[in-house]
């Protein structure tokens, strides 16, 4: 039910100003009718251009170790109770890694995304990440983020000394909805990994997923856990219910939901960067670019075990609603966007999931 609330701009002037706007304003948010989903957005879109213009930053995710997860995250399909379809390796060699880099610098992506399977990496596959990290940023001027798992501040460190400049844990959704969705780790293992992430002064990226059954007070709660902690990035996933995971038969989200939450997401995450992550094909379909006028970055390329569209169709998505991509120093990238990028690029096994 719509709470009557309307005044979209005054939630705005609130952000801009660095209040936080009250629970039942974000309640409004998330309620709102279609007819007003426009002016939430043009509203959202004023707090984004006041730290972001009209700049896009494109992440490039790579897959380094699949599957074989001891965790029991019930969206997940390289969890031990998935019985989904996927490639599961190891870790991958320093030269695969190599090409994955090459492909994300021919994409003009500004950060390299290095994610690996498991609860926490064991010492082997950690000093091959540190070996991986030094390659990518001896021959690429690309940012690298790491999301290894559980870490402490001293493996923090030793990242942060290797040149990796971000380090993601996502918090996934609110301390309260947390025990439905996991049970070998708890809210506060994930925060610890964040706050460890912040004592060792590097940038924080930690964000959630959205549409596992969560309610609206789960959705504003975890948007307010991420101001808390004053994380910087904030990637946003949307449900990708894939088959062979627990949470396969949920259906909760559409186009105007995902656009309503990213808004209330720049409403309480004023100047953090916002990230349309997993999902954003599968659940904004048609409306994806209109995702970009709350968030201002995106994945390209495909996701961890699911497709994205391809690389030239973002690209082309985002110079016809007139923004710029981002080069990894944060300014306009000056000339053809489209240069040496190919038509298409190596896929996902799994096809894009339909919902």
């Amino acid at each position: 039910m719509s709470s009557g609330f309307s005044d979209w701009q005054l939630l705005a002037d609130r952000a801009l100003a660095g209040e936080v706007i009250t629970r039942e304003q974000a309640h409004a948010v998330l309620s709102a009718p279609d007819d007003q989903l426009l002016d939430q957005l043009a509203a959202a879109y004023r707090v984004r251009r006041a730290t972001w213009g009209n700049r896009v930053r494109l992440h490039f995710l790579l897959n380094a170790q699949s599957g074989l997860c001891p965790e029991d995250c019930g969206y997940c399909s390289q969890s031990k109770i998935s019985t989904a379809e996927i490639e599961k390796y190891p870790m991958m060699a320093q030269e695969k890694i190599m090409e994955a880099a090459d492909r994300a610098a021919q994409l003009k992506a500004g950060t390299l995304c290095m994610v690996i399977s498991g609860r926490a990496p064991g010492e082997t596959v950690f000093n091959k990440v540190l070996d991986a990290v030094r390659a990518v940023r001896a021959k690429h001027d690309l940012k690298v983020c790491a999301c290894l798992g559980l870490l402490n501040e001293e493996q923090v460190l030793r990242l942060k000394e290797a040149g990796v400049e971000t380090v993601n844990h996502n918090l996934n959704t609110s301390a309260n909805f947390t025990p439905e969705v996991v049970g070998t780790h708890t809210f506060e293992d994930r925060v610890n990994t964040v706050e460890a992430v912040k004592a060792a002064g590097m940038k924080t990226c930690s964000g959630g997923i959205l549409g596992m059954g969560e309610s609206d007070d789960d959705v504003i709660d975890l948007a307010l856990s991420l101001r808390e902690l004053d994380v910087k990035s904030v990637p946003v996933n949307f449900l990708i219910p894939v088959p062979g995971t627990s949470f396969a038969g949920i259906r909760e989200l559409d186009p105007r939901r995902c656009l309503r939450i990213l808004s209330l997401y720049r409403f309480l995450l004023p100047t953090q960067e916002i990230r349309v992550s997993g999902g954003r094909e599968v659940h904004l379909r048609s409306m994806q670019v209109m995702g970009l006028y709350p968030a201002n970055s995106i994945f390209v390329g495909d996701y961890l075990t699911t497709q994205g569209q391809t690389a030239r169709d973002d690209l082309r998505m985002i110079e016809d609603a007139g923004f710029v991509l981002e080069t990894p120093d944060g300014a306009p990238l000056v000339g053809d966007p489209f240069e040496g990028v190919p038509d298409s690029y190596p896929r996902a096994a799994l096809p894009m999931v339909e919902v």
